[in-house]
């Protein structure tokens, strides 16, 4: 009778500790589906946050290049010196991209010489032109503007 007790107990623990692990089983799966979807998550804003900072870096470099244009216009002479505004167009990975470029007198004097210009050149550069110019009043995640001046004598 003691046998027959024994094994029926043992039974019974065996029965329990099935239960158990079929506990453990789902709450393994759970916590393996949450980590993945946290890591889902943290690639993804990662990813966003690179996308972000190279669109910023390309939009510098295109007011740079509108910049460049500009003093070039300036100082070589090529066409007239300082147009009003031009609106650029980029070629490469900066197509995406419009410069607007805006040029002004900003002083005209002559000190015993011969005369001295003094032009300020501005280039604003954005992946998401009004009408083909920038900047654009858009109100939109994707959007990106830089606008960079310098002063040029001639």
């Amino acid at each position: 009778m003691k046998r027959h007790s024994a094994q029926r107990a043992t039974r019974r623990r065996q029965r329990d500790q099935r239960g158990l692990s079929a506990v453990m089983i789902l709450a393994v799966l759970v916590m393996l589906g949450a980590l993945s979807a946290y890591a889902v998550g943290l690639v993804t804003s990662v990813h966003n946050g690179y996308a972000t900072e190279l669109s910023h870096a390309r939009a510098t470099q295109a007011a740079e290049a509108g910049l460049d244009w500009g003093r070039f216009r300036i100082t070589t002479g090529a066409g007239p010196s300082c147009v009003a505004s031009q609106t650029l167009t980029l070629a490469s990975t900066l197509a995406p991209y419009r410069v607007t470029v805006r040029c002004t007198l900003s002083v005209a004097t002559t000190e015993g010489g011969p005369p001295l210009n003094v032009y300020r050149v501005s280039a604003s550069a954005c992946n998401l032109p009004a009408g083909g110019n920038c900047p654009n009043a858009v109100a939109s995640a994707d959007y990106v503007e830089r606008v960079l001046s310098t002063i040029v004598e001639r």
